[in-house]
């Protein structure tokens, strides 16, 4: 760990020679789109896909890899539909759209949601990494989760403090070729270690648990509960998303941005397919050596059992550390970012007092991850991957209805005010929607309800919209 993370570091110093809030906000637009899309599979990725994925498929099969041809078509919407819109206001974040299209009010509300949302995706990302961290290393050695915790987001903070967002884009791209390094050798030994005598390709596919299409509509895994739910969840998490987002705006220009979009939406497939793979081998191993884990402790029991060769364990070790800090290092920048320039409004400020604003603000970003891992931790359950695109639901509709008016709509609103009302009052129906259409209507909601929570957004912006109250008044 300590050799992995002098790495970072060295990676981290000849990537930011010279560095000021530019550079950490937007990498002075000089990235080339390869290694941004590159560095991107592993951000997409993070800790949670490397543990949770692979223990998803004992309840849910490869139903996840639904989800993900939905990502397909949302990375095509964001490249060809939102892309042109950032690159044409020029923006240093992608919220300052909202400023424009509506005023301060919607600009703070917009980045207010993102900062929540990617605050409470962020900390139960890297909390799965800090629970297997300390279950691996740190409880035999005495060390409190609460240490673990800080230790781990300290020498994250180290690397990026100084360079931010640009040094993000080259630690990320060492951090994904080990990360996948160890998923593919994890595969290869893991399916060595089956001794079966069949391929690779008909041991996994002979398993009830690789079955990926769900037609059943009343099923929480239906494919187009899952497809739908996919596209939504891109536009929202990713287009819609100051973390994801930020790299893309590092691109000299709009094309080679549009170029990433496209290759990275076609390589997360492969790198999916892959994970929920290995999913299938490792309930076959634990299966034949009676190994009794379930869910994200799937993985970690089996890379450390005594009957499996030491160097799964030392290849799920590096592979953990590197989705971890590809995905942290880039939501604790982009927090960063927004905060200072959505909400404190650093750009308009002296250059000198905005670098001390920024590195304060970078601080306490650190603190607040910290302190919701630690706070969470009794309430996370087995899988944390539906915790964190059932939490997208509700925290990231309110962006996608906001977005949707602004963009398809002319209409102004009677009163921005409206706006912030809205974001809360959206998310509250949908959940209420949610409870009672199982009861009401037979119908369980699955992560599609971002399409519910986005639709009711836009529809209360248009019914108060300048718009609606001419229709009303001609009716």
């Amino acid at each position: 760990m300590l050799g992995y993370f002098c790495l970072l570091i060295i990676v981290a110093r000849l990537s930011t020679k010279r560095a000021d809030n530019s550079t950490f906000f937007t990498g002075n637009r000089e990235s080339r789109w390869w290694l941004v899309s590159f560095g991107m599979i592993g951000a997409s990725l993070s800790g949670v896909t490397f543990i949770s994925v692979p223990g998803w498929v004992e309840s849910s099969g490869m139903a996840y890899l639904q989800m993900v041809l939905g990502y397909v078509v949302g990375y095509l919407i964001i490249a060809y539909l939102l892309l042109p819109i950032y690159y044409r206001h020029n923006t240093t974040t992608i919220y300052g759209y909202l400023a424009k299209r509506y005023g301060r009010v919607a600009h703070t509300t917009g980045a207010s949601f993102f900062i929540l949302s990617r605050w409470i995706g962020a900390s139960f990302r890297l909390y799965l990494v800090s629970a297997v961290l300390q279950s691996l290393v740190f409880d035999d050695l005495g060390i409190n989760f609460v240490w673990t915790v800080l230790f781990t987001l300290a020498l994250i903070w180290v690397y990026t403090k100084r360079g931010g967002i640009r040094t993000v884009i080259f630690t990320d791209t060492l951090q994904t070729a080990a990360m996948l390094g160890a998923m593919g050798m994890t595969i290869y030994y893991v399916y060595i270690s089956l001794d079966n005598g069949i391929g690779i390709v008909d041991t996994i596919f002979s398993q009830t648990e690789s079955q990926w299409f769900f037609p059943n509509a009343s099923d929480g895994r239906n494919f187009w509960k899952q497809f739908l739910g996919g596209i939504f969840i891109t536009l929202a998490m990713t287009g819609l998303d100051q973390d994801m987002m930020q790299k893309n705006l590092t691109c000299r220009n709009l094309k080679e941005a549009q170029r990433n979009m496209i290759t990275l939406s076609g390589v997360l497939v492969l790198v999916n397919a892959l994970f929920l793979s290995l999913g299938v081998l490792l309930l076959l191993y634990a299966r034949q050596e009676g190994i009794e884990a379930h869910g994200d402790q799937l993985f970690p029991a089996i890379a450390t059992s005594s009957e499996i060769p030491l160097v799964v364990g030392l290849l799920f070790f590096i592979g953990l550390i590197a989705a971890a800090y590809s995905s942290a290092d880039s939501a604790l920048t982009s927090l960063t970012t927004s905060f200072c320039v959505d909400i404190l409004g650093v750009e308009n400020m002296d250059p000198i007092k905005a670098l001390i604003l920024r590195k304060r603000v970078h601080v306490l970003m650190t603190l607040a991850i910290a302190l919701l891992i630690i706070l969470a931790r009794p309430f996370v359950d087995a899988s944390i991957i539906n915790n964190i695109f059932t939490a997208a639901g509700y925290t990231y509709g309110p962006l996608l209805g906001l977005f949707a008016f602004g963009i398809f709509s002319d209409s102004q609103l009677k009163n921005n005010w409206i706006i912030p009302v809205s974001a809360v009052l959206s998310p509250t129906l949908t959940f209420m929607v949610s409870i009672a259409s199982p009861i009401y209507l037979n119908y369980q909601f699955g992560f599609e309800l971002i399409l519910l929570n986005g639709a009711i957004m836009t529809s209360l912006l248009y019914l108060n919209s300048a718009k609606a109250k001419t229709v009303l008044l001609k009716s």
